[in-house]
């Protein structure tokens, strides 16, 4: 009896894992746009998700994972999205792809106070470091910008310690969001000082090549409808109040 009621349990349970989740989506630290809250996946980003979630009927778990492991599990793994993720070119062949779901703007910063090392890109690439999140995009233009002195950190929180402490000289952070994070490290909002605005992107929910392109054209339907109906820039709105949300097209550009 024992071995019948273990075998019973063992299938309820296989089938509890099949239907639980239909897509898993990776997210990481990066507020307001995306951060754990008390072990709970919160921001921007993931309000948004999470409506698209409740629109398409999709069976999805959201998890904050660090960089480089959700970008790896996305390019390698079936029904996986990582959201947000920069879409560029290099990236395009890679992902299908729904959104955007931010726009911001890409600069150099500089410890307050501090005089200002730089005033281009080509004098940054003269500087002994540089932070910069790793396999982030702003990561990856650098490195093909010719940038050979880049200080690679796992999460910006850390990134933003090394500059205060003054380790590092510059770190490479989104304007908009730069606010939230040092708000999270317990630093004064003028903490840091913009040295050079360099790139403009829009950041999208990447799903893996293997993900139903029904369910990825569903999510984009739903994610339209959204901007239509004006939920998404109410939910822009409770994050970034001064600035306006992503439209239904990107916006992309390297600054001189």
């Amino acid at each position: 009896m024992a071995a019948w009621w273990l075998r019973l349990m063992m299938v309820l349970l296989l089938c509890t894992d099949v239907r639980a989740a239909e897509l898993l989506l990776y997210t990481e630290e990066n507020p307001p746009i995306n951060f754990s809250h008390d072990g709970v996946p919160d921001g921007m980003a993931v309000a948004v998700v999470k409506e698209l979630v409740r629109r398409t009927e999709t069976r999805a778990e959201i998890k904050v994972v660090p960089w480089a492991r959700g970008y790896k599990m996305a390019t390698t793994q079936p029904n996986v999205g990582l959201f947000v993720t920069v879409r560029t070119p290099d990236r395009e062949t890679l992902f299908r792809w729904v959104g955007p779901i931010v726009s911001t703007s890409t600069s150099l910063y500089a410890r307050k106070g501090e005089p200002l090392p730089v005033s281009s890109l080509e004098e940054a690439r003269q500087l002994n470091h540089i932070a910069v999140p790793r396999e982030w995009y702003s990561h990856q233009v650098l490195v093909r910008l010719g940038f050979t002195n880049l200080e690679l950190v796992p999460k910006p929180h850390e990134m933003v310690r090394m500059t205060l402490l003054g380790r590092v000289p510059l770190m490479v952070y989104e304007d908009q969001l730069l606010p939230g994070l040092l708000k999270e490290v317990g630093a004064p909002p003028d903490a840091l000082q913009p040295v050079h605005t360099f790139m403009r992107t829009s950041s999208y929910i990447a799903f893996s090549l293997e993900t139903d392109k029904a369910l990825v054209r569903r999510w984009q339907a739903a994610l339209d409808d959204m901007k239509r109906d004006g939920s998404f820039a109410h939910i822009h709105s409770q994050w970034f109040p001064d600035s306006p949300p992503a439209g239904l097209k990107a916006d992309q550009d390297l600054l001189p």
